[in-house]
């Protein structure tokens, strides 16, 4: 598995949400890979998700396979002290707005602020989380950018 400790200075690396990973897997993400993003990252509570939904399958052994191509073809985030910081504060910070997001996510939010990375993701709730980098489909694949 691969794992990072940081980020290169250039490009424009991006993190996958779950549900953009699945996309990636389905091959129902060609807004994504056709985007011109330098490096993709997965976090990892999404390869353990990814995991968890290939475990829980039909297919397990074609789903598996499946994930660790994709593993492969990634840089993972690890969860480390630092993002630790990072997720408490967070969490905090969504508990004193009344905006608390799904725990998955926290972490995964975490270490995209951590990282200074984007997110490429389809889901509202990580509107709440002030000073997250986003990336969505639906843009210009040009540019993979949302403030």
């Amino acid at each position: 598995m691969n794992s990072s400790t940081s980020i290169p200075e250039s490009g424009s690396p991006v993190a996958l949400d779950t549900s953009i990973a699945i996309d990636v897997l389905a091959d129902d993400a060609h807004e994504v890979l056709s985007a011109g993003i330098t490096e993709y990252l997965l976090p990892a509570p999404v390869v353990g998700e990814l995991r968890y939904g290939a475990l829980n399958s039909q297919k397990v052994d074609e789903n598996l396979a499946r994930v660790e191509g994709l593993i492969t073809r990634c840089r993972v985030l690890d969860i480390t002290a630092t993002t630790a910081d990072v997720y408490a504060r967070l969490r905090l910070s969504l508990k004193r707005k009344g905006k608390p997001i799904p725990e998955n996510d926290l972490w995964i939010a975490a270490l995209c602020l951590e990282h200074d990375v984007k997110l490429a993701d389809s889901d509202g709730h990580f509107d709440a989380v002030d000073g997250l980098k986003r990336w969505r489909p639906e843009q210009d694949s040009s540019e993979p950018d949302v403030p």
